[in-house]
């Protein structure tokens, strides 16, 4: 299964890929939402290799993924690979430079199952996948919006 969409930001492209590389901010996000998370590997820096632990409940079960920075190249691209019981993801970001103040951000996520639990999962997602597309653009949509107003502040 497949999400995808893109957002045009009004801020240069070296300053959307930093906020959008914040690993701390959304570790810290994702604390305030509830999650457990760890980071497992030996490095202060956010570079290719980066593992966390994440622990959280969906649909009222707990779940356990672990992600990993797997593809960096500043200041275009980054891939993070997540495993889960029965299902893995791949989610990347891609920039481009429209022009000196002009960011195009094209954000994905793939997944696939590996178990027969995961599979009836993706299959539930399925049926309401409009829904699902559309909050995921509206994600995309509010981050693309934050960034521009920071840089707009001078943040």
């Amino acid at each position: 299964m497949k999400f995808s969409t893109r957002e045009d930001i009004e801020a240069p492209i070296d300053y959307v890929f930093a906020r959008a590389s914040d690993f701390a901010t959304f570790e810290r996000q994702a604390l305030r939402r509830g999650a457990q998370v760890k980071r497992i590997d030996d490095g202060d820096a956010y570079d290719v290799g980066a593992k966390w632990d994440v622990a959280f409940k969906f649909r009222n079960k707990d779940r356990k993924m672990q992600a990993e920075l797997v593809s960096l190249d500043d200041p275009n691209f980054m891939r993070v690979d997540t495993v889960s019981s029965g299902l893995d993801a791949k989610a990347t970001m891609e920039l481009v430079s429209l022009s000196p103040k002009r960011t195009r951000i094209v954000v994905g996520v793939e997944m696939t199952a590996k178990s027969l639990s995961a599979r009836l999962l993706l299959q539930s997602l399925k049926l309401a996948k409009g829904s699902l597309d559309d909050r995921f653009a509206a994600r995309v949509r509010k981050f693309a919006t934050n960034v521009e107003e920071d840089y707009r502040k001078g943040k």
